[in-house]
């Protein structure tokens, strides 16, 4: 993100806005909702009870502002700061390094308990002009180095997530790396160069790769990145997570945003709303945009680029959750309510340690173990309700604030098998040992249902549309809202 007077970022922003403007809305349906407890009331607060975050950039300038600050300490739980650890205030000349700016939020953040996602270590734009002059290949590698390692090295053990690469991808169809300093200099590998160096450098923070215009699946952009993160997981190249800003239109994200985020999850990457805001902040498409992250396991957080729509680089357009006045929008509260906060679970929430029998909406038949079938890897399927042993499940909630859900017939819990992650993979019966594939997020659907996501997939858990009939396979799919993936606690 730019300056609010850098005009060529905000045009291309603009373009991007304007682009999803006439996307279609996201299918989901009712508040995510996943405690077992009072819901909490603060954008920060809810987002935690999931594991998440929700955070917002922050200008050094105006955490003086005591609305502007009141706001941000009370709402929000990661910082990114707007413009401060970029190259061109960090090192506006060579080996001349400037941190004052960006320390005097890592020191509001770490008075107020609130994490920091660092942003960017190499971009394209806002970069000194001795820095875009470089034309020698051995020279501009290792001012990129030493800018990486400098910079996460001040900032060592403060840092959560670094921005590693921005908008390194160009817009349009090519589906290819933008011109830039660093790729007509040094060719493809500087992104993986720089991640690597990253890594070297500061071990335990997460490495993430950031772009707009990634957020609709079919677009040659996200293809193009998506390709790339495939094969740096593939070749071990070191990269943790994928931040898709999501700068939207009044019609908030696009219809395949979740399907996206999922996809991009199943590479084994952590996903991150990295600078959300949308045009006018309908209530709609903020709650739409959230429940799409609150569907997705592995979607860790949130960020809205800015607190009140006057601090907003978009502030003719009110984007933002907050209005001049500090004031909470009706987005706000549709964010809330998605992240599972505000008023309470209309459903009292799924006790832990209680027992249920879980009915599939569609079908009307409950979750079955077949009986006397209790050994690992057993199948599992829906069935006529009957009251017995093997279609009643303990629900116990781990520190994460998913749910293992234990069958009491067999003592074994429902699990994905292990690596499989598949749309359409069967679900089963196995003996617990806490992996992310036996964890299940449970999201209140409008209806009092649950719709469960299984941690290590993001997928839910459902039976195939259509087949309702008894002997009916369980198996897990893309979230979509349908009654075949809504499940009655009882």
């Amino acid at each position: 993100m730019s300056w609010l007077n850098d005009e060529p970022l905000l045009r291309r922003a603009l373009l991007s806005a304007t682009a999803l403007l006439a996307g279609t809305a996201l299918a989901l349906t009712g508040p995510a909702g996943l405690t077992a407890h009072a819901a909490s009331g603060t954008l920060g607060a809810a987002a935690a009870d999931s594991g998440r975050y929700f955070g917002t950039a922050v200008a050094a300038g105006k955490l003086g502002n005591s609305t502007y600050s009141t706001i941000l300490d009370r709402e929000f739980n990661m910082i990114t700061p707007e413009n401060e650890m970029k190259w061109d205030t960090t090192e506006p000349s060579r080996g001349n390094f400037n941190f004052g700016p960006a320390d005097q939020i890592v020191s509001h953040a770490t008075a107020h308990g609130q994490r920091m996602r660092g942003h960017t270590l190499v971009w394209h734009s806002q970069l000194p002009g001795w820095v875009s002059s470089i034309g020698d290949a051995a020279t501009l590698r290792s001012v990129m180095n030493n800018h990486i390692t400098t910079e996460m090295n001040h900032y060592k053990g403060k840092i959560y997530a670094w921005d590693v690469v921005n908008e390194a991808f160009a817009d349009g169809g090519s589906g290819q790396h933008r011109s830039s300093v660093f790729q007509n200099v040094l060719g493809n590998g500087f992104i993986e160069e720089a991640f690597r160096t990253a890594r070297a450098t500061d071990p335990s923070a997460k490495l993430c790769y950031n772009d707009y215009n990634i957020e609709n699946w079919t677009d040659a952009k996200t293809q193009g990145v998506y390709n790339m993160v495939k094969d740096f997981k593939a070749r071990g190249v070191p990269i943790d997570c994928v931040g898709l800003q999501s700068h939207f239109g009044a019609g908030g994200p696009p219809a395949s945003f979740q399907t996206t985020l999922s996809n991009f999850a199943a590479l084994g990457v952590d996903v991150q709303i990295t600078e959300l805001d949308i045009a006018q902040a309908s209530a709609t498409a903020y709650g739409n945009t959230v429940r799409a992250c609150m569907s997705v396991a592995r979607c860790t957080g949130i960020t809205v680029w800015g607190i009140r729509d006057s601090d907003s680089w978009r502030t003719g357009e009110n984007p933002l959750l907050f209005d001049n006045n500090g004031n909470k929008k009706s987005a706000y509260d549709a964010s809330l309510s998605a992240l599972g906060g505000g008023t309470g679970n209309p459903g009292g929430g799924i006790v832990s340690g209680q027992v249920y029998s879980l009915t599939d909406v569609a079908a009307g038949r409950v979750l079955d173990v077949p009986g006397g079938q209790t050994a690992n890897g057993t199948l599992l399927q829906v069935w006529d309700a009957n009251g017995g042993a093997n279609q009643q499940w303990r629900a116990s909630q781990n520190s994460d604030g998913s749910y293992t859900l234990t069958n009491i017939a067999s003592g074994r819990v429902l699990d994905e098998p292990g690596g499989q992650t598949g749309n359409g993979t069967r679900m089963e019966i196995w003996d617990a040992n806490g992996g992310a594939n036996q964890h299940w997020r449970a999201s209140q659907n409008s209806d009092g249902s649950y719709t469960l996501i299984n941690v290590a997939s993001g997928r839910a858990l459902e039976i195939p549309s259509g087949q309702n009939g008894n002997g009916a396979p369980v198996q897990i799919w893309d979230s979509n809202g349908g009654a075949n993936q809504h499940w009655n606690f009882k």
